[in-house]
């Protein structure tokens, strides 16, 4: 049974486990993504699960208006990005992400600060979209495996690479238009 298939059936079964038929579509979208990545297939569904419950817990722990808290996992270590109020806020999402199953680590970059405008996510997203296509153009790093997030022109890169390639994909960040700074949450492997 190739990869592809094991994707399609985890999320048939999970969609079973949970009534949810949108994760048989979305298992299926990211198949492609999942065959070449380097975690494996049950860590990239485990990741996409530990978002939603992650997002879960924090609308019930941070019922707040004035918060808007962005969840990113990638091998089963979650990055917290966004604005809160205060700091008893910033310290509630840490705790109840660490309750979600499967979570090894939080790496918690709330500011605290109001939510931010709509022209300051856009320009986040141009960001991201720039540092991701030259990422992918460079042929010495992976750019496919890298999950990268960017909040107030801070860059968060993520994912299972060579020293090498994590200081490639570090110096391709840091050089590309707007970006303010660059946070690597690499894994280094062999």
């Amino acid at each position: 049974m190739n990869k592809l298939t094991q994707i399609a059936l985890m999320g048939v079964a999970l969609s079973q486990l949970h009534g949810c038929a949108a994760i048989v579509v979305g298992g299926a979208a990211t198949g492609a993504v999942a065959a070449t990545d380097r975690r494996t297939a049950g860590v990239f569904v485990g990741d996409q699960e530990i978002e939603l419950r992650a997002m879960s817990r924090l609308r019930e722990a941070l019922p707040e208006k004035n918060a808007r808290i962005a969840v990113t996992s990638f091998n089963r270590q979650v990055l917290l990005t966004g604005q809160v109020p205060d700091e008893g806020a910033r310290a509630r999402a840490t705790e109840a992400v660490k309750g979600v199953p499967d979570v090894r680590t939080v790496f918690n970059e709330l500011s605290v600060a109001g939510v931010t405008s709509l022209t300051s996510t856009a320009n986040d997203t141009a960001i991201t979209a720039n540092v991701k296509t030259r990422l992918l153009r460079d042929e010495r790093v992976p750019g496919t495996k890298i999950k990268l997030k960017t909040e107030a022109g801070v860059v968060y890169l993520m994912g299972l690479v060579t020293q090498a390639e994590a200081g490639i994909a570090t110096e391709i960040a840091r050089t590309s238009s707007g970006v303010t700074k660059v946070v690597t949450l690499f894994e280094i492997i062999n």
